[in-house]
């Protein structure tokens, strides 16, 4: 696992993760830079599917990214942390790996999700982003995976809870 300051929407890997909606229909932040880069085929896929829960994740193709794959995972709002967000998030990021690995990937990058609109603490999303994927590698084997981050201020709090 590791952090770096990128446009996810660059990175060359099996899966680039975005932070999408239940709806599935592309929006603001990370969500939209994927849908723009990915071209016009990522969206009618994603109404072919007809949305997500929270929690949850989808696979389409990357078609026009790098990426052979999108998989879109809804985090929860942030409503004070006494609604579930917690566990929403972990799984939110349990179900991108499940669909990694049974796409057969190995390597992944992942935006802090839900850290944007959806107003979530990014310190403790970051923790739990970590823990979460620590957890899955431990129990499921290795994969390559990248927490692609949009500033410098998540770059430091990956960067720290990476090393401690």
């Amino acid at each position: 696992m590791r952090a770096l300051q990128a446009d996810i929407t660059t990175l060359d890997v099996d899966a680039v993760v975005t932070a999408a909606n239940e709806g599935l229909h592309g929006g603001g932040g990370v969500d939209g830079a994927v849908h723009r880069a990915a071209g016009p085929e990522l969206l009618a896929a994603c109404r072919r599917i007809g949305g997500c829960p929270t929690g949850e994740a989808r696979i389409t193709p990357g078609f026009r990214l790098p990426a052979r794959h999108v998989i879109h995972a809804v985090g929860p709002v942030w409503r004070g942390g006494t609604m579930g967000e917690p566990g929403l998030l972990a799984s939110a990021y349990r179900s991108s790996l499940v669909l990694l690995r049974e796409a057969g990937g190995r390597s992944i990058a992942f935006p802090a999700i839900s850290t944007g609109i959806y107003g979530y603490p990014p310190q403790q999303a970051v923790r739990i982003a970590v823990v979460t994927v620590r957890e899955n590698l431990i129990a499921q084997g290795p994969l390559d995976v990248v927490f692609a981050c949009f500033d410098g201020h998540t770059l430091a709090l990956y960067e720290k809870e990476l090393a401690g």
